[in-house]
């Protein structure tokens, strides 16, 4: 028998499998290898980082936020906002959303520690979004590319995510979930995810844009994709939860405080390690527009350059996701969903080393690179993923002693 024909041998038997038997084999694989690269991390550790000498994988898995949402977990929310010396809002549990720290803390019991849970939830949740990625993907680029993405986004630059106590996992669970809802056309369901995700992590605010879009698009296109009055109306609805689950927490912690800006300058307490004595007062898009100037200046380039590149990301952006054939494959739902959360991200964010991780909820476009039909691209792709994730972890964890190195 020729290598060729054992290799396409070995190619259908591992079609034939269950599409979660393959996926849990990915996954599982995925997350020992980032198991891995932590114990790597962790001999490289050394007396200036933040977790000290040899840190055990327990200590990097509670590590940055995971403290933040463990301490709300466990203290809950303060009534009073912390204050700076200088009388400005200091950072506080208010920037953490109660699902996955209570969550946690509820399996914890059963478990042992808030920890045990937090990571378990990370775990289940990421495999969980991995199948519904799968899901989402396949019926517009085939199962062979759709396990493809699957691959690079259980092994790609913060699939660290998966196995710390961070939200993300679980947002991306129930982000996929509400997607595949829409393409779908399964209302129903999305009036109990989109408060769960609206209590999760940031982001909800994206999705009711996405929405509005979305409800755009099929209105013109009504005549060739018919768009009843009960799809408006549920459309309307979620739309309409979507945003007042985007508001409520702001709205609670102003209620619990007193201080109807309390979200959001807890929120900005965390800008001012990069702009001291920035204001506490939002302004859409300034975050990007400081930050431009900012980083730029640190790198000796100075602010002009720095606006001039953030417009030219801007539009580049734009265009890929407007023209790129292979982005253009994966359906009008993600195009809208991923252009919606990145103007989210413009209008809200700060740009720093977070940044990578606030990225995530990008990840269905993972299945635009799995597109090619070359397997040397698609190892090549899974090899700069696994390359990023190394250096993303070993910036984060090994080191993580500078602003540069914020996961």
């Amino acid at each position: 028998m020729t290598a060729e024909p054992a290799t396409t041998e070995r190619a259908r038997s591992w079609r034939g499998w269950p599409v979660m038997a393959r996926i849990a084999v990915i996954y599982i694989a995925a997350r020992l290898v980032t198991t891995g690269f932590f114990l790597l991390a962790s001999a490289l550790s050394g007396p200036s980082s933040r977790y000290g000498v040899a840190p055990s994988l327990g200590q990097l898995a509670l590590g940055w936020d995971a403290q933040w949402y463990w301490f709300a977990a466990v203290s809950g929310y303060p009534a009073a906002l912390p204050l700076t010396p200088q009388g400005d809002v200091a950072e506080n549990a208010w920037a953490f959303l109660p699902v996955y720290p209570y969550l946690s803390n509820a399996l914890g019991t059963v478990l042992g520690s808030w920890g045990a849970g937090g990571v378990v939830i990370s775990l289940v949740a990421g495999f969980g979004a991995s199948v519904v990625l799968h899901g989402l993907l396949r019926d517009r680029i085939g199962d062979s590319a759709a396990m493809w993405a699957v691959a690079f986004f259980t092994c790609g630059p913060l699939a660290a995510l998966f196995q710390v106590g961070y939200a993300e996992s679980l947002f991306l669970f129930l982000l996929f979930l509400a997607l595949r809802c829409v393409r779908l056309r399964r209302w129903g369901w999305l009036y109990v995810l989109v408060p769960i995700m609206g209590f999760t992590r940031p982001g909800i605010l994206a999705f009711a844009l996405f929405l509005g879009l979305y409800g755009v698009h099929r209105f013109v296109r009504r005549r060739v994709d018919a768009f009843p009055l009960r799809e408006m109306a549920h459309l309307v609805g979620v739309a309409a939860v979507a945003v007042v689950a985007g508001f409520a927490w702001q709205v609670i912690a102003g209620a619990v405080t007193g201080d109807p800006r309390a979200y959001l300058a807890t929120e900005l307490a965390w800008r001012r390690n990069w702009i001291p004595g920035a204001s506490d007062q939002f302004v859409p898009v300034e975050g990007w527009v400081q930050g431009a100037a900012f980083w730029f200046t640190q790198w000796g380039l100075g602010p002009v350059v720095g606006y001039v590149a953030l417009v030219v990301l801007v539009l580049g952006v734009t265009a890929v996701l407007l023209f790129a054939p292979q982005v253009k494959r994966l359906g009008v739902e993600l195009r809208l969903w991923s252009a919606s959360y990145l103007v989210y991200l413009l209008l809200v964010f700060f740009p720093q080393s977070s940044i990578f991780r606030l990225l995530v909820p990008l990840s269905p476009l993972w299945g635009a690179l799995a597109i090619p039909p070359s397997r040397r691209w698609r190892v090549g792709v899974l090899a700069a993923a696994l390359l990023g994730q190394w250096w993303w972890i070993y910036n984060m964890y090994g080191l993580g002693n500078t602003f540069w190195q914020i996961p």
